[in-house]
């Protein structure tokens, strides 16, 4: 017996007469396994087999009654089967779909890129920077706020503490009020140009 596994199909080859015969002549030997002989008459019927099934049953088959084995693969030919093309799997599909829709959407974006506005990316307190610059600057706004209210009510109301207190508060307040109307100008800024230049395209258009 070939140390070889016959149920392993490996090279597949066409089943020529002469093939044929001998496989017929084998499904009818009492000295071959029931097995075998199963194998040798469904192969008998078959237009192409693999190899080492046939090759099995020559080796077990009779000295004496089996043929040459070259002279019975001669004229046959090889059969080449296209390997069965590999299946996606769900990971890879679901990266193929996510890198189309973003080329899909850097598509759209390039188109519509002249007759969008321009986000602004000088957006307010987008850096620490910023921030700490904005805290500094109202601090010092109410800290000024609060001297020029003080000194103002220490002039008017001839040195009262509870006045001066008072004024100094109030120029504080006010100078938080300033503080807020300034920002409300700055930030609005952006928006404003955005609504001028989507006026501006729809003029065009």
């Amino acid at each position: 017996m070939s140390s070889d596994d016959p149920n392993q199909p490996g090279l597949v080859i066409t089943v020529t007469e002469s093939i044929r015969l001998f496989l017929l002549a084998a499904s009818n030997d009492r000295r071959l396994s029931e097995e075998l002989r199963e194998l040798a008459l469904t192969l008998s019927s078959a237009a192409n087999a693999p190899y080492k099934q046939i090759r099995s049953i020559w080796m077990e088959s009779a000295f004496d009654t089996r043929p040459e084995l070259i002279s019975l693969f001669s004229g046959s030919n090889f059969v080449f089967t296209s390997p069965k093309p590999r299946e996606k799997s769900e990971e890879l599909k679901e990266r193929l779909r996510k890198l189309k829709e973003l080329a899909e959407r850097k598509e759209y974006q390039e188109l519509v890129k002249d007759i969008t506005p321009k986000k602004d990316l000088n957006e307010p307190f987008s850096t620490y920077k910023d921030q700490i610059g904005f805290g500094l600057h109202v601090a010092l706004t109410m800290f000024t706020g609060y001297l020029v209210g003080y000194f103002a009510f220490r002039a008017l109301f001839n040195h009262s503490p509870i006045m001066n207190s008072a004024g100094g508060i109030l120029g504080l307040v006010f100078g938080m009020l300033l503080e807020t109307f300034l920002f409300i100008i700055r930030t609005s800024e952006p928006n404003l140009k955005s609504l001028s230049s989507t006026s501006r395209l729809k003029k065009n258009q």
